[in-house]
């Protein structure tokens, strides 16, 4: 089957910005070579990939093609930068790295600071989004690393960057803003606040390491959304303690019994070879992580 790397290069593009023209614009390319491009692959695979109403979406065949699309390109940039690797002891290249926002505001800034200062020929573009997203986005070649939580298997080579704890994110004013500790039966008695963001496995886990059912009383997406709900006076949440860069001044953390932690590991993918920029990223953060918070 005679499939080029630019074929794959443009159906991907097309899908990821819903569009020829957007794609085009992207890949530096004439719309109408976008389109030819897709329409060599399409007679290759001898069926339609996306479909051509805006937006531009993948058909059934191109959702079962797309993510063996992102693997290989993957694999083509790792290949790339192995070869430059060989003749130059400098890191270079890009690669995409996916996280969860509370790690994005709580912990990435000083990694990206630490990246840009020591290998400054190497360009980290961010993904955000909810951790399954970001494991699928991992393996299927979307992004080349990944921060992850409590990853079960440790992957191979993975660095432990950090651990935090859940807590109860309340008012400054409410009557247990300001106490050690509390119990979760305490933090219930007020309407529980839940976000979908990456946090609810843990803290439904919570909930059962002390026999108390998990009823919220709102699911929110955003992170951002619930401690604005909070900050309203309209319940009280749990989110890990790297959220407190996230909270406005009326907001206020509290640790809760029993304390529940998570692990936060910086890894490349587990079904191919890691990207070598990846390794260089990961092996420059190992020389900082001292311990994790």
């Amino acid at each position: 089957m005679d499939v080029t790397l630019r074929q794959l290069a443009v159906f991907v593009a097309i899908a990821d910005h819903e569009g020829f023209g957007a794609a085009a614009a992207v890949l530096g390319m004439s719309q109408s070579s976008v389109s030819h491009s897709l329409a060599a692959l399409e007679r290759t695979v001898q069926g339609e990939l996306v479909l051509r109403a805006a937006p531009v979406r993948p058909t059934p065949l191109g959702d079962v093609l797309l993510p063996h699309a992102r693997a290989t390109l993957s694999a083509a940039r790792g290949f790339t930068a192995a070869a430059a690797a060989h003749t130059s002891a400098t890191a270079a290249g890009s690669i995409g790295l996916a996280v969860p926002p509370t790690a994005a505001r709580g912990l990435l800034p000083g990694l990206l600071r630490l990246w840009h200062e020591q290998l400054p020929q190497v360009e980290i573009t961010l993904f955000e989004g909810l951790d399954e997203e970001i494991e699928e986005w991992l393996e299927s070649g979307t992004v080349d690393a990944a921060i992850l939580i409590d990853p079960d298997p440790l992957p191979r080579g993975a660095l432990h960057l950090a651990t935090d704890a859940y807590e109860a994110v309340v008012r400054s004013d409410h009557p247990l803003a300001g106490e050690e500790s509390i119990g979760l039966a305490d933090l219930l008695e007020d309407p529980l606040l839940a976000t979908t963001s990456g946090c609810e496995t843990q803290v439904k886990h919570l909930h059962a390491l002390t026999g108390r059912p998990y009823r919220p009383t709102q699911r929110i997406r955003e992170l951002t959304t619930l401690l604005c709900m909070v900050e309203a006076g309209l319940g009280v949440a749990i989110v890990p303690s790297l959220a407190a860069s996230m909270l406005s001044d009326t907001l206020t953390l509290v640790p809760l019994r029993p304390r529940l932690e998570r692990r936060l590991v910086l890894t490349g993918p587990t079904g191919r070879p890691w990207h070598p920029t990846v390794t260089a990223v990961r092996n420059l953060s190992e020389k900082h992580v001292s311990a994790p918070a």
